[in-house]
């Protein structure tokens, strides 16, 4: 027998626990730097932290060769700029994200992201990922470099987004963490972080955690942490399983682990009251399994029914003529920036060419007729072999999902049309055809903030916390972003970790947590599991936190959730280590959504870019709301400052991006 499934149906009943339980064992680990988050930017946290000659030890939740949206692999790497064909500059960049989203980003992440994007994929390279068309397998391609063997996406003049072979970017970086030394501790479900004397806002000394296979409680002491943890708190506001893993762009197993440790222990956050309609809600396609003309599969031919294709378009309204320019910045443009950095609002000289955006109302009118198809055929050959042979192949979930599955039932992309997904007409508005958006009801919302305010350095407001990946770091990106932010906030914790005193971890916090922890074990069956706690967040947060909101709908779901948690919560129980680590995660969504009302509670004005609707404050935008709302805890109350948007050029630091990046780069 062997899948769970088999062994159920054959034996008629549920395969006994296969890993020694022990629920009283209590371990002990020190390190002069812990990674709470086994990711891409985790496994770079570990491995810069190592090379520094500190002792490193990594707690991830699951197993850190593949685990987190990094895990599956990637097919190109932004931001980096300073590669030898690029023709953008640091301040370039850091300026187009900038402006596109109105001063809403970390600018010093950006400006960190962009000078050292490309010295970190070198040092993949050197851990045996491919990053260069090294077999010549796309000579004389117009989106390669003949000197280098270097290949790009989308701005093919500009050159600063490079396609990558990155299928197996997360074994090699655990392999180098392995080799350098580094403590990984694998299916850890961390509870709290530790502070000294146990109080919130005081300097944190490590963490504790649970393992969910056997039980054990482990308690992390450490001289510097970060978190690199991710931002999806993916089950915060819908939770089905059975239907939102391949649907998802995400780890579904985020829940806001991060965000929620930081939260508890004191830390600020930025914009937790941002939200977007729900890309995870399982109601759309899986990303890239069906034909399209983004992210991915940019540059693709959309045909109809009959054959007639799709024109495509600049910004700035004009029909493209041919295929190539459909790649190349036109008139109007300064660069090309690409899809999937985290920039939802860009400004039309940055944005890219796309297929026609009035798509909807030809199809109305009959001018076009569903279904639509992909017609890679079209394109040129060595384009077509980049996008489906060689992107595909190598992009995250699609490797064996999409790639292997439709090339072992027959698909040739030189001939094959490859279908776009029947749906309503206003989900063909984007060329983004994954249908999400368009399929999700209107009140399922993903969380679009709640990241950490960090300084130049990554660290957070409190000593010894240091934060780096995506979506859980204010002005993170996407997958490069993440190895790039790791990177960096791994050596700053080391540097620190070297002058600063041992960690001593409070008794009384220590017995709290572990208590806490087990108290689900304790409880009677007869009580809700999970999934039924899960559920109920999710119902919580759709009812009184979807896209309108006021001060009475935040405050009773706020109401509801502390309910939830002093009420069914506290009585849920855990029949075996892997269900106490899915309760405890529903300790963390809860922390999350806490974190989400009390800061949307705070904003009183209504906000374009973060999709954030007061029905009691309508005024959209008002100028004397233009400025960041940072929120932590002290004495478990919220406490919120005021911060200019260009926080990162202010007193106490300098007024340029480079002077202050020279002044805290760690060579």
């Amino acid at each position: 027998m062997s899948t769970w499934h088999e062994y159920v149906q054959q034996t008629g009943r549920v395969p006994e626990w296969p890993y020694p339980i022990n629920y009283g064992k209590m371990n002990e680990i020190v390190s002069d730097v812990l990674v709470i988050g086994g990711g891409v930017a985790g496994m770079q946290a570990a491995i810069n932290a190592a090379r520094m000659g500190v002792k490193v030890a990594v707690l991830e939740r699951g197993h850190a060769k593949r685990s987190g949206c990094g895990g599956a692999g990637v097919d190109h790497w932004h931001g980096a700029v300073t590669n030898p064909c690029s023709k953008v500059t640091p301040e370039m960049y850091t300026k187009a994200c900038t402006d596109s989203m109105k001063g809403w980003t970390g600018a010093h992440v950006r400006y960190i992201i962009t000078k050292e994007s490309w010295d970190t994929l070198q040092e993949c390279e050197k851990m045996g990922i491919q990053i260069r068309d090294v077999r010549d397998e796309f000579k004389g391609a117009n989106f390669r470099d003949e000197a280098t063997k270097l290949m790009f996406a989308y701005d093919y003049e500009n050159r600063h987004v490079i396609r990558v072979w990155g299928w197996n970017i997360k074994p090699r970086l655990y392999e180098e963490a392995k080799k350098l030394g580094v403590n990984i501790q694998n299916y850890m479900m961390p509870t709290a972080l530790l502070t000294a004397g146990g109080k919130q806002g005081a300097r944190v000394v490590g963490a504790t955690a649970v393992n969910t296979r056997t039980g054990e409680f482990f308690v992390f002491r450490s001289k510097a942490t970060v978190i690199a943890t991710g931002g999806m708190a993916g089950r915060l506001a819908y939770f089905a399983p059975e239907l939102t893993a391949s649907g998802s762009m995400g780890d579904m197993n985020g829940a806001g682990v991060g965000q929620a440790l930081g939260w508890n222990a004191g830390a600020e956050l930025v914009n937790a009251e941002a939200s977007g309609h729900n890309r995870l809600s399982g109601l759309g396609y899986a990303p890239y399994s069906m034909g399209g003309a983004h992210n991915t599969y940019h540059g693709t031919p959309i045909v109809d029914a009959d054959g007639k294709e799709v024109p495509w378009y600049d910004p700035f309204g004009n029909e493209l003529k041919t295929y190539e320019d459909r790649f190349l910045p036109q008139p109007g443009h300064e660069f090309i920036l690409g899809e999937g950095i985290g920039i939802g609002l860009y400004l039309h000289q940055y944005r890219s060419n796309e297929l026609a955006t009035d798509l909807p109302e030809r199809l109305r009118k009959g001018e076009f007729k569903l279904p639509l198809y992909a017609d890679l055929g079209r394109l040129s050959e060595p384009e077509r072999r980049a996008i489906f042979g060689m992107m595909v192949a190598n992009e995250g979930k699609t490797r064996i999902a999409v790639y292997d599955a439709m090339a072992k039932a027959g698909f040739d992309p030189d001939s094959d049309l490859f279908q776009c997904p029947v749906m309503p007409v206003e989900g063909y508005g984007h060329s983004n055809f994954w249908g999400a958006g368009v399929n999700a009801p209107a009140n399922m919302r993903s969380m679009g903030g709640g990241s950490f305010l960090t300084d130049w350095d990554l660290r957070t407001n409190l000593e010894g916390l240091y934060a780096g990946a995506g979506g859980n770091l204010f002005g993170g990106g996407c997958h490069g972003e993440s190895h790039t932010t790791g990177r960096y906030a791994g050596k700053h914790a080391a540097l620190y970790a070297k002058h600063a005193p041992e960690p001593v971890a409070d008794k009384a916090q220590v017995e709290k947590e572990h208590d806490k922890a087990f108290h689900a074990t304790h409880q009677s069956k007869e009580g809700n599991g999970w999934k039924e706690i899960n559920g109920a967040i999710a119902r919580i947060m759709r009812d009184y936190c979807g896209r309108y909101k006021n001060d009475i709908t935040l405050n009773l779901g706020l109401r509801l959730l502390n309910e939830l948690k002093t009420g069914e919560l506290d009585s849920a129980y855990a029949s075996n280590p892997h269900e106490l680590g899915r309760l405890l995660e529903c300790h963390s969504l809860i922390s999350v959504g806490e974190l989400v009302f009390k800061a949307s509670l705070q904003r009183k004005a209504s906000h374009t870019g973060m999709d954030f609707i007061r029905l009691d404050y309508p005024q959209m935008d008002p100028p004397e709301w233009n400025k960041l709302l940072p929120i932590h805890q002290e004495n478990d109350q919220p406490k919120v400052r005021e911060v200019p948007l260009d926080f990162y050029n202010k007193s106490p630091n300098a007024a340029s991006l480079e002077e202050n990046y020279k002044k805290h780069a760690v060579k």
